[in-house]
């Protein structure tokens, strides 16, 4: 199989937009890596990149012991599937198959044996006489796979091809995706914009902002040591509340102080919080970190809030509150059936589990 390194990688399009700007990427050989981010942060541009249906402007790209940079998509080795399948609409399931295999010249004994094994593998043997405008979306997806796989390539590259399957279909098939790749061991890149694929997908995840390589780390380095204010936000759900207010040193304690919001911040991060004192920082915790307390309850790092709505999602509730100095917060708790909009309650932070990010600029964690 093949291994894949992004070098200071860059790709401006006319008119000059930046899709990629400086990436550096190392993939391992056999990995499932994941490429996430928001619409339109440059995750497909930078799988084009790597098939070679794009240039990069400067950088290079490195597939097993190559550059590739001047190499033309069919000689790469790599297998891509688009997100609409692109599977060809006069050609049967079978013929969609072995196209690739008959462009190479197999023989015919040949091309029967790959695209049947590959057909049984994935559960669609039944529909090898099929056209595509008579599948259904998920049965589309595995043809498109199965056109990937019987080439039997050293890299898959996967551009969001779960995008047009309900929502029940896609659970099952990145499933399978993932039992797969495991059994096939082809180094994977999957691109997708939604945080639950990556996390469950990858065995890393690199996250992309405006072009930019923000992060690169395993799912849980990804949730719980975001390297910034964007990684941290854009992972989770509901997703971390942020507060902003100031470091301060109050009776030898370091505080964070948000109008009559005081909290009491964990001695271990005096070290690194002591340059800021006195200045704006952003305190984030996650809604699995907070948790409700009765109103008349006394003790520290709690904010009285008043409840705005009630989610009940069967084990789990999100509760979303408004402290007393306007702030925004929601809590993930285990099922409250006693709860209701308009009540006031008091919401505790877990400080040990606290962010501080810089604010301003690329708000980088300052807390890890």
């Amino acid at each position: 199989m093949a291994k894949i390194s992004l070098k200071n990688v860059t790709k401006v399009f006319d008119g000059n937009v930046t899709a990629i700007n400086n990436a550096t990427l190392d993939v391992a050989d056999r990995e499932f890596l994941v490429v996430v981010g928001p619409s339109g942060c440059g995750k497909t541009t930078m799988l084009r990149l790597i098939a070679g249906l794009e240039e990069p402007t400067s950088g290079t790209i490195v597939i097993g012991d190559r550059v590739v940079n001047k190499v033309p998509p069919k000689d790469r080795d790599v297998a891509m599937v688009f997100q609409n399948y692109a599977l060809y609409p006069h050609m049967n399931v079978f013929e969609n198959m072995a196209f690739a295999l008959k462009v190479r010249k197999y023989s015919r004994a040949d091309v029967e044996e790959k695209v049947s094994k590959v057909a049984r593998l994935l559960g669609i043997e039944n529909l090898l006489t099929m056209k595509p405008a008579v599948l259904s979306g998920g049965q589309r997806q595995r043809v498109a796979l199965g056109r990937a796989i019987v080439r039997n390539p050293k890299v898959f590259l996967l551009d969001e091809p779960f995008s047009n399957l309900d929502a029940q279909l896609r659970l099952a098939t990145r499933t399978e995706l993932k039992s797969l790749q495991g059994r096939l061991k082809v180094t994977t890149i999957f691109v997708t914009h939604d945080q639950a694929e990556a996390m469950t997908l990858g065995d890393r995840i690199c996250v992309l902002y405006n072009g930019v390589v923000q992060q690169i780390g395993t799912p849980m380095e990804i949730y719980n040591q975001p390297v910034n204010r964007f990684v941290a936000g854009f992972f989770g759900l509901p997703p971390m509340n942020f507060l902003t207010g100031q470091i301060d040193f109050e009776n030898d304690k370091l505080r964070f102080s948000l109008g009559q919001v005081k909290l009491d911040l964990p001695a271990e991060l005096s070290g690194r919080l002591l340059p800021y004192k006195g200045k704006e920082v952003v305190f984030g915790i996650r809604p699995e970190h907070l948790s409700l307390r009765p109103i008349k309850e006394q003790g520290e790092n709690a904010i009285q809030a008043t409840i705005e709505l009630v989610e009940p999602l069967g084990a789990r509730t999100y509760v979303y509150f408004t402290s007393i100095d306007g702030v925004k917060l929601v809590a993930d708790v285990s099922r409250c059936f006693d709860l209701h909009s308009g009540d006031t309650t008091k919401v505790h932070l877990d400080v040990e589990q606290l962010h501080v990010f810089e604010f301003g600029g690329m708000c980088k964690n300052i807390s890890i």
